[in-house]
């Protein structure tokens, strides 16, 4: 199945403060994530971004944060983002069919939003180097499971390159130089 930018939407899940610390391969990841945010951008694919529980897990971490001006941040409380009605909302409104997932933790809230997702009708297209968990081994299981599930694993680099699509345009320059 081809995934087409016009099919897409981008979902950044709680990259948060008091977590990311915590987070396996933390810097790799906050890397990943600033080329996949440029690039989907640059692809003008729409993003939606949510914060768990912001009291306790404080806000976006700052360099991700940076990537996201301008974008509104949903708070949520449950684990599935599609338990969050005002998301479920904006995914249902973006009338995109494939949703471009990273966040963390993979083993929590990526996976259940992936599962219910899958369930609802739509795509989860789950980049696998923008997804982490505190523990390697739970990012591991959680990838197998989604994979399990019917989503689409695949890596930052592929997912940008296959949303392009054609070289020789100005977005192709934009995507070449943030996987440099």
């Amino acid at each position: 199945m081809r995934i087409l930018k016009e099919h897409s939407t981008g979902l950044i899940i709680d990259i948060q403060e008091r977590l990311f610390p915590f987070i396996s391969e933390n810097e790799k990841l906050v890397k990943n994530l600033t080329i996949l945010i440029e690039g989907l951008k640059a692809l003008s694919i729409p993003i939606l971004v949510t914060e768990q529980y912001v009291k306790g897990l404080g806000p976006t971490v700052a360099p991700v944060a940076a990537m996201l001006e301008g974008i509104k941040r949903t708070e949520k409380m449950c684990f599935s983002c599609c338990d969050e009605p005002r998301i479920a909302e904006a995914i249902a409104v973006a009338g995109k069919d494939n949703i471009i997932i990273a966040g963390i933790e993979s083993h929590v809230c990526v996976l259940q939003t992936v599962i219910d997702l899958k369930h609802n009708g739509y795509y989860p297209v789950v980049v696998e180097d923008c997804i982490s968990s505190r523990k390697e081994n739970d990012k591991k299981m959680a990838v197998e499971r989604m994979r399990s599930e019917g989503a689409i694993i695949t890596t930052c680099e592929s997912i940008l390159f296959e949303l392009l699509r054609y070289s020789g345009t100005e977005q192709f320059k934009a995507i070449s130089r943030l996987v440099k």
